[in-house]
């Protein structure tokens, strides 16, 4: 068994016997009728199995099961800043994360619209338990990230992970995703865990770590919706959390999470990614001595960009309003998206439980509360 084996995506030369194991399966049935709903089974069937290679799978299928889920489901993706990247490059894109799926597919359509290279995307292998789901997340070169260790294991498998992630971007110049905390933001504040980075910088080669990170090009990403399709569905989490209570997931949670946040009503989306932190962290090394504190100042430099490129919505600043019982931000809404947003409210939550209701609305204000930090003006 090779290096690498337990953790990363399909090799291209493992493609087409994937493909032949899984094109009967019923939920490749479901997908490709969602996608292409004019063609008659055996033809998609027969293209599947002459499907040699990751990039030809993604290109031909997924992006077009893509394209149906924003027709279907969204008011249209809109980008800024992919002009910046350089074609042929690999980097390390570090992202505020808010749908299981959708966050990295999203930005691989962007990247191939713009011709840029697609990433390699980090999974929590809780997520793919169904071995269908195991074989699509491999096919769309997603690579596994194990939940549930000892803290021994977990040392072995970060620095493996670590190096995977060192080898895709270094020696096969593939970008990469990872999202910048373990798990999705269910309150709306987008945080960098520094033990993301500490994890990353486990298979330096350089001395000083920080160098390593300026060679993996790290670009931050903020992706938003204006209505999260998962938004109910975090709040028993959010809850047991505020009530100092062990969450545990229900055994299918995970999946319908994943087919909610595919099929569920987002309206607009927006993904923006910053420049390459370069300069950046040469200021960090020149004002701190102490790794620790270099390590700490590169996620609030993360932060700072998904942050400020956080592209708000009405939702938020509805929301923001209705928490806090102002006109505030009135001028950034119309009435009617109001009705719409307390509808929704009114619907997911009802109006007899406080705490989930503070807790639902938060969710979408805290973005409004993060950009103020910045500026005053928004």
């Amino acid at each position: 068994m090779q290096r690498f084996d337990a953790i990363r995506p399909f090799y291209d030369s493992e493609v087409n016997e994937a493909l032949h194991d899984v094109v009967n399966h019923p939920m490749m049935k479901t997908m490709m009728n969602f996608t292409f709903p004019e063609v008659q089974d055996e033809v998609w069937k027969e293209q599947l199995k002459k499907t040699h290679s990751i990039r030809d799978f993604q290109c031909n299928f997924i992006y077009n099961t893509i394209k149906k889920v924003l027709e279907k489901s969204s008011e249209g993706l809109t980008t800024s800043g992919f002009e910046k990247l350089e074609k042929n490059t690999s980097y390390l894109f570090i992202s505020n994360h808010r749908d299981i799926l959708l966050d990295t597919t999203l930005l691989n359509v962007c990247l191939f619209e713009h011709g840029l290279v697609m990433t390699a995307s980090a999974i929590g292998d809780n997520l793919v338990q169904k071995a269908f789901l195991a074989i699509l997340a491999k096919l769309n070169r997603n690579f596994l990230v194990l939940r549930g260790l000892t803290p021994r294991e977990m040392l072995q498998s970060s620095k493996l992970l670590s190096e995977y992630m060192g080898q895709l971007l270094l020696r096969e110049n593939r970008s990469v995703w990872i999202a910048q905390r373990e798990g999705r933001t269910k309150d709306g504040n987008d945080e960098t865990n520094p033990g993301v980075l500490k994890m990353i910088g486990m298979g330096s080669d350089e001395e000083n770590v920080m160098d390593y990170f300026k060679k993996l090009k790290i670009v931050p990403v903020s992706i938003s919706y204006e209505y999260d399709p998962t938004d109910v569905l975090k709040m028993p989490q959010l809850m047991a959390e505020a009530n100092n209570e062990v969450y545990v997931k229900d055994k299918n949670e995970d999946f319908m999470t994943i087919l909610s946040g595919i099929m569920g009503t987002k309206k607009r989306i927006h993904i923006s990614v910053g420049d390459v932190l370069d300069t950046e962290i040469d200021k960090i090394v020149a004002e701190n001595d102490n790794a620790n504190k270099q390590v700490q100042a590169l996620a609030q430099n993360i932060d700072d960009v998904i942050l400020r490129n956080y592209q708000l919505w009405p939702t938020n600043f509805i929301a923001y309003d209705i928490l806090n019982e102002t006109d505030r931000f009135a001028d950034k809404y119309k009435e009617s998206e109001k009705s719409l947003f307390e509808r929704r409210l009114e619907m997911r939550i009802g109006s007899d439980n406080p705490v989930t209701r503070q807790g639902f609305l938060a969710m979408y204000a805290n973005p409004v509360v993060n950009k103020l930090k910045y500026q005053d003006v928004i």
